[in-house]
């Protein structure tokens, strides 16, 4: 069974499929990549939580920076976010952003808590 959670015209927001959790693209809001990577990060734990998994669970995370030399700045704030000992497999790229003001969108797989 295929669970679409938040589902409009475009996208869903959550996906559930098999005990994986499938989150749509985030981005945050603020002026630096660093302010903009908290409230992405802000917003992906709220999802996890409704969709029964959290950052423990998190199995893949695909980072779309708009400059790779916001790099650094995102690291800092993706380290201190990652619980230790659960780091997810991870990919990091330069994108063109949906739109100028982004610096960062998140793409996030993750497992679902067991007695979810």
């Amino acid at each position: 069974m295929i669970e679409r959670q938040h589902t409009g015209p475009r996208m869903s927001k959550i996906v559930k499929h098999n005990g994986t959790v499938y989150l749509c693209g985030q981005v945050g809001a603020g002026e630096t990549v660093a302010d903009q990577t908290r409230d992405c990060l802000a917003r992906i734990d709220a999802l996890l939580v409704e969709a029964g998994s959290d950052r423990d669970h998190i199995l893949q995370a695909i980072v779309w920076l708009s400059d790779m030399g916001d790099f650094a700045e995102m690291n800092a704030v993706w380290d201190a976010w990652v619980p230790e000992g659960h780091a997810p497999a991870r990919a990091c790229g330069e994108a063109r952003l949906a739109r100028d003001v982004l610096k960062v969108e998140i793409i996030v797989t993750a497992a679902e808590k067991p007695g979810s």
